[in-house]
């Protein structure tokens, strides 16, 4: 599915969502790579499991062909700043589901871009007919724990000490979905 440019204003800043492109593979792999190095909230660290412009590419150009992916890019001034995507099941069992996750940068949080690719992604899934959304996220991420609920997400379970962050300490994983009519 593709989504057409959406504006939206925060803070004084003028932003837009819309749907990935081939065009933007360079700077979403360059982005991933700089998000990684600025938060422990994502499960890698910075290099980790790199995608190269290539490979998002070939991911933007697959998820554009599946009727339950969706991949979306925040602009500001033109440069992406966040993105998000929501990946569909392909098994017959699973294909109700689509896993959601998001980045943004870190000069640009606060500013309501996660909230509203959120809000984009819950839409594009009621509208494709996915029944349930589901997400990871770090137990110490408040903020973006109380976004999720504000978006219809429940707390499905707890992955215990399963990610060791900088400070040597283990951390638990929050497993959170959204169900479609519910």
């Amino acid at each position: 599915m593709e989504l057409q440019h959406k504006q939206f204003h925060n803070h004084e800043v003028e932003y837009w969502i819309r749907s990935a492109r081939e065009e933007d593979a360079k700077r979403l792999s360059e982005i991933r790579l700089k998000i990684d190095g600025e938060t422990e909230n994502l499960d890698r660290e910075q290099g980790e499991d790199y995608i190269d412009e290539k490979a998002f590419k070939q991911l933007i150009k697959e998820d554009a062909q599946r009727g339950n992916n969706l991949f979306l890019v925040s602009e500001v001034n033109g440069e992406i700043v966040g993105y998000s995507r929501c990946e569909g099941k392909v098994l017959k069992r699973s294909a109700h589901k689509a896993e959601f996750g998001l980045a943004i940068l870190k000069a640009f949080w606060g500013l309501g871009i996660g909230g509203n690719l959120l809000r984009e992604t819950v839409h594009w899934a009621d509208e494709a007919g996915i029944k349930k959304v589901t997400l990871n996220v770090m137990e110490t991420n408040d903020k973006a724990i109380n976004l999720y609920k504000k978006f219809g997400f429940v707390i499905e379970g707890i992955l215990k000490k399963d990610k060791q962050l900088s400070d040597g300490e283990f951390y638990n994983t929050v497993m959170m979905a959204r169900f479609h009519g519910e």
